[in-house]
């Protein structure tokens, strides 16, 4: 009785996170009239249709988001586990600055992004960096920087330090241990940190539409210019969304053994 629960309880979460996905690319298929259909019937007996995708294209210019949005989420990821990886290292080994940098460095995800805004804007003005790809990748850069220190720091913690002291006893020196004994012990954190830290950049929706117009508009920016007062284009958002999603799922499917056993690192076996 208890695994009938526990299959049913599972399926009814599973239904819930994957049903919007199928209704994405479901209706991505339709045409206005099935759309705008209220016959139950035609939820899913429907005319397919192709023509969202061909106008998502033509109209849009989706290629140019796409382009965007993929520069500015690989570089601004790149950059990030740049820094986070060895200041993670540090914080965990040596207690670099005795926790107060580490705190502050995590202060910086306490507050809404939503306060830093408009002091990011006006400095932002100052600089010339607005509708910038640069500026963009900057940004998302500093926000993800926290976390993925903060994320990479728990990681770091969990490997023995008696490791590193038998390498130096065989006479490794520092830089060669983390990249022959730590490095290989932390690429499954390492990975989830690169996925969630792609997957914000990928997503982001407030400081591109803030911070950007046209030049360096992403994928999220200009799924919003499908709706107005007059016309929601339902079919080729739908569209847009459903190219938008499918780079990060795959990303998720490509590296869910990393994700997997980064989520249970350091996990108690028996």
């Amino acid at each position: 009785m208890k695994k009938t629960a526990f299959g049913i309880a599972c399926g009814l979460i599973l239904f819930l996170f994957i049903f919007p996905i199928f209704w994405i690319y479901l209706t991505s298929f339709k045409g206005r009239p099935d759309i705008y259909n209220v016959d139950a019937s035609k939820l899913f007996i429907f005319s397919m249709t192709t023509e969202n995708y061909p106008f998502v294209f033509a109209e849009r210019d989706f290629l140019s988001d796409i382009i965007n949005t993929a520069i500015v989420s690989v570089s601004s990821t790149i950059l990030v586990m740049a820094i986070s990886l060895p200041a993670a290292y540090s914080f965990a080994r040596f207690n670099t600055g005795g926790g107060q940098i580490l705190f502050t460095t995590i202060s910086t995800r306490m507050f809404p992004v939503a306060v830093a805004a408009i002091p990011f804007f006006l400095f932002y003005r100052a600089l010339s960096a607005l509708d910038t790809l640069w500026g963009l990748t900057l940004l998302y850069m500093y926000f993800n920087v926290s976390f993925a220190t903060f994320l990479l720091y728990g990681f770091f913690r969990e490997i023995p330090p008696e490791l590193e002291h038998a390498a130096m006893t065989d006479g490794y020196g520092r830089i060669a241990i983390l990249r022959r004994v730590i490095f290989p012990l932390i690429k499954p954190g390492a990975a989830i940190t690169t996925v969630f830290c792609l997957i914000f950049a990928w997503n982001e929706f407030l400081f591109s539409f803030l911070f950007s117009r046209n030049l360096a508009r992403t994928i999220s920016v200009g799924l919003s210019l499908y709706w107005s007062a007059l016309d929601v284009q339902w079919g080729a958002m739908a569209a847009a969304a459903g190219m938008a999603i499918l780079p990060t799922l795959v990303a998720s499917w490509l590296m869910q053994r990393y994700i997997i056993r980064g989520l249970t690192f350091g996990a108690v076996k028996g």
